[in-house]
């Protein structure tokens, strides 16, 4: 066979047009991109165990997983009322073994002919007729050839994810495997290293020949091991690379404002607040000052948790911008909120001079005009909006500051249509959505870090609970009880209208039912997201002004809405919700001096499981696995109210980009390493990518050639912020 790494792959074995058409729909085009298809796991002959064996071990309490390897000796679908499962025995050595199905029965009933051989991995059982079974466990089919190759040689056997239209063209396991095996065997050798020879040396990586061999065919566990760590490092590496470009960009190669703190404003604004900031706003403040007054556009990120007092120190960053004659926007994603900041800011700052000015989507003609005529005079020092303040319409004088509220729910585009309002801004960006480490070295790499990570002194950990739906009487009646003590509270629904698929209560129907029965002698308001934003805006005033006792409402209350009476909060359906909202959610509350209280709402059956933790997520059901995952996620709530340990379990349990919105980051997505559990290596890929970028930003020494011409390759369509030619 002749060829190159860039010969399309109908000049492999095994591939015709079509097959190369079907991979080329995911976008393996040539034989390198099929050479860096890697296996999603393997299959390793010394975990390996006998039924036989096996069966002893679960008779003595075994509850652990194993994998066994037989041959299918039949299958049949049993029936029993209006229910089917899906049945088939296996055979090993002198044992026997059985897998069962409970669903989808059509799908796998054509997959187990009678000889085939089939590795099979899950959590064994044994019937009350003695027999070793699996319920629904992972299996892997492969050929007698390696079966008896595994056998006896120990070998370890690699599995690949077969895409539909591959398995619609009749490519199987086995048939895979061969075609890769073969480029392996003719292309590997012919790879150009991407990594540095001093980043090789130093980290003790494979070459990259040697690592592609070994992940797909290892000789052993630790030739595997060390394969996966040269490829988690390489692509954590590169990942750093641009991050490290990105922030060298914005830091060094950029001219900004230089703004001097002269105490015209802060000092007497800090004066006047009825509180003293605490030691760990003083500490972000201070940095913030630092960064403000070199001429290097300021890139900081605020981390904190709800209620931590971000926006304080956000409104000290605009008052210095405001000493030193500019201008500050803040970008908050909703317009309940926008209206919030704008009171809050137009009470604490006007006495001193400073003009604050609102720009929404909903405004009046003439209320628009009005205040794009203030912000282009500069009459405006402070200017509070939604994604209205990113339209072309919308002219600065002189825009020195940009703070962006809850950033995560902005992408990179909306962002960047602000910072271009401004030559070189200053920009600091908020988030009470508290980072886990490993992500912001990642994701927030390029900016500088603040943490406030202490309460003010006042704040009193809210208690949180789970009920069952049984409990609601009582939970009704405590709502009345405390309401004699001054206290507001919210009732939150997941939806606003009923749903024929989806059986969850409405909060338009309980608003109806709630305040004509249990609190028919309160004052009971509706919110939901379908209102108009000046509906919501006025109904979140007549509740601030305690003109409702009770607020049903959706998750439109999620984002910063301070209601300092309001310390009761109900959510129903509460496994539904994810970590990270649940946690916004319970911000609402306890944000005054009064103890707060969250109530996590749930069937009475499903909290009859919340003490049950012997679930292994890798061999459960994606239904039963997402169960699972919300029974972590209530429990987690109740146990702490520390809202970075709870990013870090949510990070866990969902996945980075889930959680932060990776896709939105401007930087490739992580495919082989995971920041979760490759800590390490994501700690030295940072170190010796910045160390590299700091010393050679355009990679113009002949060492760093071989990362600049990696980069063009691999990431040229992530290369916006350097300057990368």
């Amino acid at each position: 066979m002749s060829g190159t790494l860039d010969s399309k792959l109908d000049t492999l074995n095994g591939i015709g047009k079509k097959r190369a058409e079907a991979f080329e729909h995911y976008n393996i085009n040539n034989v390198e991109d099929l050479l860096f298809y890697f296996p999603v796991k393997h299959l390793d002959r010394s975990n390996i165990t006998k039924s036989s064996e096996l069966k002893k071990y679960v008779a003595n309490g075994y509850d652990g997983e194993a994998t066994l390897l037989g041959f299918v000796i039949k299958s049949e679908e049993i029936n029993y009322g209006k229910k089917s499962m899906f049945k088939v025995l296996f055979k090993d050595g002198n044992g026997t073994f059985e897998c069962v199905w409970f669903n989808a029965i059509k799908y796998f009933s054509g997959r187990f002919n009678a000889g085939d051989n089939f590795a099979v991995a899950g959590k064994p059982v044994l019937t009350k007729y003695g027999n070793l079974q699996f319920a629904h466990p992972d299996f892997d089919k492969i050929t007698d050839e390696e079966s008896e190759n595994f056998k006896h040689t120990g070998k370890i056997i690699p599995f690949y994810s077969i895409p539909k239209k591959l398995k619609e063209l009749n490519l199987g396991d086995f048939g895979l495997r061969n075609i890769i095996r073969e480029a392996v065997e003719v292309y590997a050798d012919s790879l150009t290293e991407t990594l540095p020879p001093e980043i090789l040396k130093s980290n003790q990586l494979l070459p990259v020949s040697q690592a592609l061999k070994e992940i797909h065919y290892p000789r052993n566990l630790e030739t595997l091991q060390n394969a996966l760590r040269r490829f988690k490092y390489e692509e954590l590496f590169y990942f750093e690379i641009l991050v490290a470009l990105k922030k060298h960009k914005i830091r060094n190669l950029r001219r900004g404002v230089a703004m001097k703190a002269n105490g015209k404003l802060v000092k007497p604004f800090l004066e006047s607040l009825p509180f003293k900031l605490t030691q760990a706003q003083l500490k972000v403040l201070a940095e913030i000052r630092a960064d403000m007054e070199i001429d290097k556009p300021m890139n900081r990120l605020i981390q904190g948790d709800v209620g931590s007092g971000k926006t304080i120190v956000a409104i000290l960053a605009m008052l210095i911008a405001a000493e030193n004659g500019y201008q500050s926007a803040i970008m908050v994603p909703t317009e309940i909120l926008a209206n919030q900041h704008y009171d809050t800011l137009k009470k604490m700052v006007s006495r001193f001079g400073v003009n604050v000015v609102s720009l929404i989507g909903g405004q009046t003609k003439a209320i628009r005009a009005e205040a794009l005529a203030d912000i282009k005079s500069h009459k405006a020092n402070i200017v509070i909006g939604t994604h209205a303040l990113i339209e072309d319409t919308v002219e600065f004088d002189k825009l020195g500051l940009i703070v962006i509220d809850e950033q995560h729910r902005f992408g990179v585009t909306q962002r960047s249509k602000l910072r271009d309002k401004a030559d070189l801004p200053d920009c600091l960006v908020m988030t009470a959505t508290p980072i886990p480490r490993t992500l912001s070295m990642t994701l927030y790499g390029d900016l500088d870090v603040s943490t406030i990570d202490k309460m003010p002194a006042n704040r009193k950990p809210i208690r949180t609970v789970i009920r069952g739906e049984s409990s609601l009487r009582g939970i009704y009646k405590f709502i009345l009880d405390k309401h004699e003590e001054g206290y507001q509270s919210y009732i939150v629904y997941p939806m606003v209208e009923e749903s024929e698929k989806i059986d969850l209560k409405a909060a338009t129907t309980h608003y109806e039912e709630l305040s004509k029965t249990f609190f028919k002698n309160r004052d009971v308001g509706l919110i939901h997201g379908k209102m108009k934003w000046n509906e919501k805006q006025e109904m979140m005033k007549r509740f601030a002004d305690k003109e409702f006792d009770i607020l049903i409402a959706t998750t439109v209350i999620e984002v910063g809405i301070d209601v300092p009476d309001a310390n009761i909060i109900v959510i129903n359906d509460a496994y539904r919700y994810g970590l990270s909202q649940l946690h916004q959610l319970r911000g609402r509350v306890g944000r005054g001096s009064k103890q707060g209280f969250c109530i996590l709402l749930a069937s009475d059956e499903y909290t009859k499981q919340l003490q049950k933790f012997d679930f292994n997520l890798d061999y459960l059901s994606p239904a039963k696995r997402e169960k699972i995952k919300s029974i972590l996620r209530l429990n987690s709530m109740v146990k702490t109210s520390d809202g970075f340990l709870l990013s870090e379990i949510d990070m866990k349990l969902r996945g980075p980009g889930d959680i932060f919105g990776t896709k939105q980051s401007g930087f490739p997505e992580l495919k082989i390493a995971d920041i979760n559990k490759d800590t390490s290596i994501l700690v030295k890929a940072k170190q010796d990518a910045f160390e590299i970028i700091n010393d050679d930003p355009n990679l113009v020494f002949p060492g760093d050639s071989l990362i600049k011409t990696k980069l063009l390759k691999s990431y040229k369509g992530h290369l916006k912020f350097s300057s990368i030619a």
